[in-house]
């Protein structure tokens, strides 16, 4: 048996997991340490007062047929652009969702750095 769910079912949802996610942020999102001068770690130790890196990438959506042309990626997909920053052990640090696919990435990490709650880097640490 095949069930269906319609498209406005599943944002609804996915907003509730979403609103859940950032509720629970402060246990999820881990705090960002520095590579000290003195790691042992194979990987790492050349990237000294490295805090992690980060990436970005595309989350297939449904939006109003109004707003497809904003979500069109340049590989014709209606996407939601997705800023992940991780630390050097992968785990989550800071994540933005819902810029639009059209969204060129360097705008997004603009958006992040400018945003009041966004992402914060100290001088000297840097991320990747």
């Amino acid at each position: 048996m095949c069930l269906h769910r319609s498209g406005e079912t599943i944002s609804r949802l996915f907003t509730r997991v979403c609103n859940a996610v950032n509720r629970l942020h402060p246990h999820l999102l881990k705090k960002p340490e520095p590579t000290l001068e003195d790691s042992t770690d194979r990987r790492w130790k050349w990237l000294k007062n490295c805090l992690g890196a980060l990436d970005g990438t595309y989350i297939k959506c449904l939006v109003p047929l109004e707003d497809k042309p904003r979500y069109r990626t340049r590989k014709n997909d209606i996407s939601t652009n997705v800023l992940g920053v991780c630390s050097q052990d992968m785990q989550f640090i800071y994540v933005l969702a819902g810029w639009e696919g059209l969204a060129a990435d360097s705008r997004v990490l603009r958006d992040v750095l400018l945003r009041p709650r966004g992402l914060k880097v100290p001088r000297p640490y840097y991320y990747l």
